[in-house]
């Protein structure tokens, strides 16, 4: 017997993270009786906001924080209550050359961001690259992004879509490292544009596998444009709406119930066995879709996890300040500088030493990290009071520090590591960020670091993967290099088992806030 409406549902779904609330509502809306199972005591995953600073009245996108790969026609075919607001600054990068603070701001206006490159550089000529090669990337997009929706394409299929040869061969087929050297000359100028490939991806510019392209890939065709957009209300506000919609479709969502096994033939109706605070449960379904890491997948089913391990290679960093730093480069406006991606120590060859010392097992001696403050875009998320006192939130992303490094002393390389990389930061401001920072009611600091490991143990990311394993190319055809198995099926969530589907980040075209392994795997029941 189960606490719920029936013990036979149409489908049960493993997992409240914004993939599983996806496919809750399309499959509720088409009629089907449908259960949420969550682990946790609310849903979201790593999708969620949450005041992680007592005391203080500011809501903020804990783990995944901007939004690109949304479909619009999800949001659009759910009736979702979430919008997104632009940033109109893309990115500014700090630099000191020749004894002066100096940076690269793009974004604002054309005229701006042309005077900006030509002072860093001395003419012209990488802006006019960069207008090039960002041209192709969003005519690329504007071809793919559909496809992310669709049934999966062969990679032939794929490359006739896209019908231009050279900027296959650029993404496809050779490390992005060559493009990023023949396009650019610049090392700061390289390394912003590089920086795309390693967002949650720990590999080298000129990598064989190309890991790294298709994380780039997948950082520029966002929306069809590459754009990363904030979501207005914070990133909660997206699975809050979810969850509504899918219980006004009319799934049951039950919280504090961790799915521990899958007993499935594939064909006869599976028995879905979860754990709660007082015991245990079984629940029947003919379908049962799990968003959840293909490692927790193979766990479920009493099989052997995938190979190789996922290892996740991030620093995430959270902060509340009373106010902005002060800049050295005092030509930009903080609020300018913050607004859009801050880069900092991702020089071309400060990113290629970091990953050389991590591979080796040390941590980044100058480590490379990327910020942004959500509330310059969307006050919203913090209290009346904070906004009219000038508080602002700052979010890091560190690169190129794989869980392995944190093993022997999590909690030490952590503070290292957050040390080096606050200083970094600071060696481009006026005065030290920690002067700038705000404190709960505790009186403490309001600052929260996570490595790898913490994201494991919190959200079970395998390895502390934000992508649960490597991305893949979004085409069928296994090709050895990233392509999707043979095995995946018509919508790339498919599984050995005819009732049993992939919906979470680590299915094909999985990966970033985006619903689209959760829409995907819903048309597959639906026989769409």
């Amino acid at each position: 017997m189960t606490s719920f409406g029936r013990d036979v549902y149409d489908d049960v779904i493993v997992g409240g993270g914004h993939n599983g609330l996806v496919a809750a509502a399309y499959l509720a809306r088409a009629g089907r009786s449908v259960l949420v199972l969550e682990r946790l005591g609310n849903t979201g995953g790593a999708a969620l906001s949450t005041r992680p600073f007592t005391g203080v009245d500011a809501r903020l996108s804990r783990y995944s924080y901007l939004v690109s790969l949304l479909p619009a026609k999800i949001v659009r075919e759910l009736g979702l209550n979430f919008a997104v607001r632009g940033r109109t600054v893309s990115s500014y990068t700090p630099v000191e050359r020749d004894g002066r603070a100096g940076g690269l701001l793009v974004g604002g206006d054309e005229a701006r961001t042309r005077e900006s490159f030509t002072r860093l550089t001395g003419s012209q000529r990488e802006y006019e690259s960069w207008r090039a090669f960002y041209g192709r990337t969003r005519r690329l997009a504007g071809k793919v992004f559909p496809t992310l929706t669709e049934p999966l394409p062969t990679r032939a299929e794929l490359r006739a879509r896209i019908d231009d040869e050279a900027t296959w061969r650029m993404l496809f087929e050779e490390p992005i490292g060559r493009a990023v050297e023949e396009h650019f000359a610049d090392d700061l100028v390289r390394g912003v544009v590089l920086t795309d490939a390693l967002i949650g991806t720990f590999a080298d510019a000129h990598d064989p596998s190309l890991a790294q392209n298709r994380c780039f890939l997948y950082h520029v065709i966002g929306g069809g444009t590459g754009d990363w957009d904030v979501p207005v209300g914070g990133m909660g506000a997206l699975t809050d709406a979810l969850a509504a919609a899918a219980r006004a479709a009319g799934a049951e969502i039950a919280t504090g119930r961790e799915v521990i096994r899958i007993d499935t033939d594939g064909r006869a109706p599976a028995e879905v066995t979860f754990r709660t605070a007082t015991g245990e449960g079984r629940v029947v379904a003919r379908t049962v879709l799990v968003n959840a890491s293909p490692r927790t997948l193979a766990e479920l089913l009493g099989e052997e996890a995938p190979s190789p391990a996922a290892e996740g290679a991030q620093l995430k960093v959270n902060m509340l300040l009373q106010r902005l730093p002060r800049l050295r480069d005092t030509s930009v406006d903080p609020r300018e500088a913050f607004g859009g991606t801050f880069h900092v120590a991702e020089g071309y060859a400060e990113l290629a030493r970091a990953y050389a010392e991590a591979v080796t097992g040390e941590l980044p001696s100058v480590p490379p990290s990327e910020i942004y403050c959500h509330s310059l875009t969307d006050p919203s998320i913090l209290g009346p009071e904070l906004v009219a006192q000038g508080y602002q939130t700052l979010t890091l992303f560190g690169l190129h520090t794989p869980a392995r490094l944190f093993e022997k002393d999590n909690q030490g390389a952590r503070e290292v590591l957050l040390a080096g990389t606050l200083a970094q930061l600071d060696a481009h401001l006026a005065e030290p960020i920690t002067d700038c920072l705000a404190f709960d009611a505790d009186d403490r600091p309001c600052i929260e670091a996570k490595t790898p490991l913490d994201l494991e143990r919190e959200l079970r990311l395998p390895g502390g993967h934000i992508f649960h394993r490597d991305l893949s190319w979004p085409y069928a055809d296994g090709d050895g290099h990233g392509g999707a198995p043979s095995g995946a099926g018509r919508w790339g969530v498919e599984t050995p088992y005819a009732n049993v589907l992939l919906c979470g980040a680590g299915a094909v075209r999985g990966g970033g806030v985006s619903g689209v392994p959760g829409h995907n795997a819903a048309m597959a029941v639906l026989g769409h």
